[in-house]
């Protein structure tokens, strides 16, 4: 039978220790790195919980927005309804159509002695009077021949700053024009035949593009 010596068995005793310690020290290491990586699992999650809750309520607050920008343009087209009739004067053409209650006209100047006649239309207030002032509508109707007024305008067109089109309301033709005709009024303008008189309508802006469309649609004079 052997007999194991003192000196074997320290060497075997001290191998399962270094073996254990071994262990014992990758358990360790593997704790701590878990340990690690948990707290940065639940860093990055929270992280991107903060991430997503936030692009949610952007979402939220801009869908709220559009819905309340929405709500708010369905108000204000409601309310330009319903609308106002626009009436000149028998002597110059009995010019009549129809325009937003919203609207204020404000007729500039008596007219005497047979000069032009002159009216503007804009939201709430018209503002003063001037060449470079943006109105929704400008109304203007001339004593000269409409092929006169036309070629006030022919070199826009020529230029392209302005474009040509027709216009018909009510069975009236005329002419349409389209672009700038400033460098304070883009917009569009409208121009009939009225006898010895000449109709001009205009809107000074794009943003009062759909209100035009509208309007024009409803006038009518005495050709």
């Amino acid at each position: 039978m052997t007999h194991m010596t003192y000196s074997t068995k320290r060497v075997r005793e001290s191998g399962i220790i270094s073996g254990a310690l071994v262990a014992i020290i990758g358990l360790s290491v593997l704790v701590v790195a878990l340990g690690s990586f948990s707290i940065w699992a639940f860093v990055a999650y929270n992280e991107a919980k903060s991430d997503v809750d936030d692009k949610i309520k952007l979402a939220v607050v801009d869908a709220k927005q559009k819905q309340s920008d929405v709500d708010e343009e369905k108000y204000f087209e409601k309310e330009k309804t319903p609308t106002k009739k626009f009436t000149a004067p028998d002597d110059y053409c009995g010019l009549t159509f129809q325009y937003p209650k919203t609207w204020s006209a404000f007729q500039s100047e008596q007219i005497t002695n047979g000069g032009d006649y002159k009216a503007y239309l804009n939201p709430d207030v018209v503002p003063p009077i001037s060449n470079s002032q943006q109105f929704a509508l400008r109304v203007l109707i001339e004593q000269k021949d409409y092929d006169v007024v036309m070629n006030q305008y022919q070199g826009l067109v020529q230029k392209g700053a302005l474009k040509q089109s027709t216009a018909n309301s009510l069975g009236n033709q005329g002419a349409r024009l389209t672009g700038d005709f400033s460098n304070d009024i883009r917009g569009d303008a409208v121009i009939y035949q009225c006898r010895d008189k000449t109709i001009t309508l205009r809107t000074d802006a794009d943003a009062f593009k759909k209100d035009f469309d509208a309007l024009i649609r409803t006038i009518n004079f005495n050709a």
